[in-house]
């Protein structure tokens, strides 16, 4: 029997924003009917965080690692990742306008590391590269790219429907509320594609404003608007995406 809660399929829980009132905020998301966390990373340095923060909220919250491919802040100190980044070695200094190359290379090396992971899910990043990441995914099915989450796409709907046929999810934040873009995308979108997520702290409903995961439910109730559906369904059909993508995630749900 399917049992209700939802699932943020893309939360930056190990975010600096988070580090004073990560566990008020883990409850307030529990109490507002979320069910499950994936819990991503940026950066490298993440990797310990999240993991102590899956372990502590050991059912609750699912670690999902990699980085990235672009790394740190301002503009003038950014730099590209290298797969060396995954494993705590120091990135070297790139030009950030040259970077479309690199970040192939990052993406590819990513997608490499599937197989021997075990594992067939990739949690992507595309902004402002909708097209040639889908196309990327596609022509590399053979390295292990069976399952794909494509959060926060900022493409346009027509593109997102290749990712469709080829089987791709699609996840949707609260800053729906805001964005005619994802509107747009929400319309054209099946619902048996869509997934939830916040990607707290940033994407919420409004700008400048920290995100939490309990907002979860604006992005439900947006998605339920458009497709003319009980916010119920909307539910039910996005914890089934997430399972499929997460099947661990069964355990955490005691389904």
């Amino acid at each position: 029997m399917w049992r209700g809660g939802f699932v943020d399929c893309h939360c930056h829980l190990s975010a600096r924003d988070f580090q004073e009132d990560v566990e008020e905020v883990i409850e307030q998301a529990k109490q507002s009917g979320v069910a499950a966390i994936v819990a991503v990373a940026e950066y490298s340095e993440e990797f310990e965080r999240i993991i102590e923060l899956s372990n502590r909220y050991h059912g609750f919250v699912m670690p999902c690692l990699g980085v990235h491919p672009v790394q740190g802040l301002p503009p003038q100190d950014q730099r590209g990742a290298t797969l060396q980044v995954i494993f705590g070695f120091q990135t070297t200094t790139v030009n950030y306008r040259n970077q479309k190359k690199l970040q192939r290379e990052l993406a590819l090396s990513q997608l490499s590391l599937a197989p021997s992971l075990k594992s067939s899910l990739l949690n992507v990043h595309s902004r402002s590269a909708g097209r040639p990441t889908i196309n990327l995914l596609k022509e590399q099915v053979y390295l292990g790219a069976e399952k794909v989450l494509l959060h926060a796409f900022d493409g346009k709907p027509s593109v997102a429907m290749e990712g469709v046929k080829a089987g791709y999810y699609f996840s949707i934040p609260p800053s729906i509320v805001r964005s005619e873009q994802k509107q747009k995308l929400v319309k054209q979108l099946p619902l048996d594609s869509i997934c939830l997520e916040t990607d707290s702290p940033a994407l919420g409903p409004e700008k400048q404003v920290r995100n939490v995961p309990k907002n979860i439910s604006i992005s439900a109730e947006y998605v339920a608007k458009v497709k003319g559906v009980p916010v119920e369904k909307v539910i039910e059909a996005t914890q089934q995406n997430a399972l499929t993508l997460f099947p661990k995630l069964q355990k955490f749900l005691r389904l």
